[in-house]
């Protein structure tokens, strides 16, 4: 208005309002004059002249710019702006008002731009078909349940860098070469072809770290040799040289996040479902983009007739007690194979059980964290001999591992405290040998839980009634074909004239 300067921000405001409205309202919406608003529109209105360039209050950063800041920065360029606001307050705090603070980040900022050194570029990369896969592990944060026990796992991350197509793999260990070489594998064969580069980050698995060489190991040197690919890493410490996979680690458990949160739940029953739920998230995924994988199919290297072992070999002997020792985990196996010597082939996620050549039996895998031991028992393995003593139920070491679910701990603790110690062994262990026959653990389980809420334990008589299916002998009958003449009897009445 009168006796004031109008600043460029309301002769932009009075251009915006003018498309709108009268010469009037805009002027009036601007807070600017009619007259002046006229001589806007005449282009006779004087802008104003250019802004100071002196000061209008003293500097707080004078006494120290100069002669403490400049050295810091100049000495080190990982150093803050708090670290320097930091070192000023306790050690200048005659000279610097801790008021400047804002100040002080602007003038860093400022000095940096204009002295500072030179930063890292990124460059963006143009990737040709078939030339590179890049792979990683990452660790999955969702509380993930199978059979509600928590379920510590990681992803293996695969991807094409050209198209983008993606494989993943749940990995339930560590960063091994097992599972390394079993997910890469299983990659390999998904996409129909083996690309000429495959880039991973420094993994122990695949590299020996603790030398300044570019070194392979030896299993990951005969896994390059049999697929016929080159490997490469990225800097240690550069996570953004693996962008293509970096992104797509968080991508893909971000979708996870959303989709089991409609699902409505982050428990599965068994590893089975868990896996087939990731498969089906990363196949939706990879349908995006399926004409640019076609594309990039066609020019990967073929497979080879056979694939590479991925797995160790142990060899154990069956103990006494219906065990084996394998990593620091203890399993149980059937009794049947007590004093046996069996090759193990040690998987990522499974143990193959071979007595000479033959597969024999075949176990899920646990892993012990650290240093210390576990164990993985099946009472399936060993209720036909327990079935013999169930007295040797009560002082088991195994006792609450041999029992399958949370439905059995709490038959057994209502039978443990309501029967004699051992009826509640025999009802506890002829429970679980019908549990054993015909898949009728689930079910078993339930029914008992079901009749123990209405007040009512049910007799093994009655579970066996429900539970365990009798073979009936089937009477073999004899039909002979009669004459017409007996039948003639019938409509006489049974008279013979």
């Amino acid at each position: 208005m009168s006796g004031n300067h109008i600043t460029e921000k309301q002769v932009r405001l009075y251009m915006k309002f003018r498309k709108d409205f009268t010469q009037e309202v805009a002027a009036s919406k601007a807070d600017i004059s009619v007259s002046s608003a006229r001589r806007i529109e005449n282009g006779r209105h004087q802008p104003n002249q250019a802004k100071r360039q002196w000061r209008t209050r003293p500097d707080p950063l004078e006494a120290v710019w100069e002669s403490v800041v400049v050295p810091i920065l100049q000495q080190d360029e990982l150093i803050t702006p708090v670290g320097v606001f930091d070192h000023l307050c306790e050690s200048h705090s005659d000279d610097f008002p801790t008021t400047a603070r804002r100040t002080l980040e602007r003038r860093i900022k400022k000095w940096r731009q204009l002295h500072g050194g030179a930063k890292d570029v990124m460059f963006l990369q143009h990737h040709e078909s078939g030339l590179l896969g890049i792979c990683d592990f990452t660790h999955v944060k969702s509380p993930i349940t199978i059979g509600r026990e928590p379920c510590k796992h990681m992803l293996f991350n695969y991807r094409l860098a050209a198209s983008g197509w993606q494989y993943c793999q749940v990995v339930y260990g560590g960063e091994s070469f097992a599972a390394f070489s079993d997910s890469l594998q299983k990659a390999f064969r998904e996409s129909g072809g083996v690309p000429k580069e495959v880039r991973t980050d420094s993994l122990s698995a695949a590299y020996r770290n603790h030398d300044n060489a570019e070194a392979f190991t030896e299993r990951y040197k005969s896994l390059m040799a049999h697929y016929g690919f080159t490997a490469t890493r990225n800097n240690t410490g550069v996570a953004h040289e693996n962008g293509v996979i970096e992104s797509s680690n968080r991508h893909v458990k971000a979708q996870l996040e959303q989709a089991l949160r409609i699902r409505g739940s982050f428990d599965f029953n068994c590893r089975d479902d868990y896996e087939g739920f990731i498969q089906q998230l990363v196949g939706r995924r990879n349908k995006r983009i399926n004409t640019a994988f076609i594309k990039e199919q066609r020019q990967l290297q073929p497979l080879p007739p056979v694939g590479s072992a991925n797995y160790s070999i142990e060899y154990v002997r069956v103990s006494r007690t219906s065990t084996i020792n394998v990593k620091r985990v203890t399993y149980t196996v059937p009794s049947r194979l007590i004093g046996s010597r069996l090759r193990v082939q040690v998987y990522d996620n499974r143990l193959a059980l071979y007595l000479g050549h033959e597969l024999t039996y075949t176990l899920e895998r646990v892993y012990a964290q650290g240093s210390s031991r576990k164990r993985s028992v099946n009472y399936k393995h060993v209720i036909d001999a327990l079935v013999k003593k169930p007295q040797a139920f009560r002082c088991s070491q195994w006792r609450d591992e041999l029992l399958p679910n949370e439905d059995y701990r709490c038959i057994w603790q209502y039978v443990n405290g309501n029967m004699k110690a051992d009826d509640a062994c025999r009802y506890i262990v002829r429970v679980l040998h019908l549990a054993s026959k015909k898949d009728n653990e689930i079910r078993l389980g339930r029914f008992i839980m079901q009749q123990l809420n209405t007040g009512r334990l049910p007799s093994l008589f009655d579970c066996q009634e429900r539970f365990q299916q009798q073979t009936r002998d089937i009477p073999q009958l004899q039909v002979g074909q009669h004459s017409l003449k007996q039948y003639g009897l019938l409509l006489q009445g049974g008279r013979n004239d």
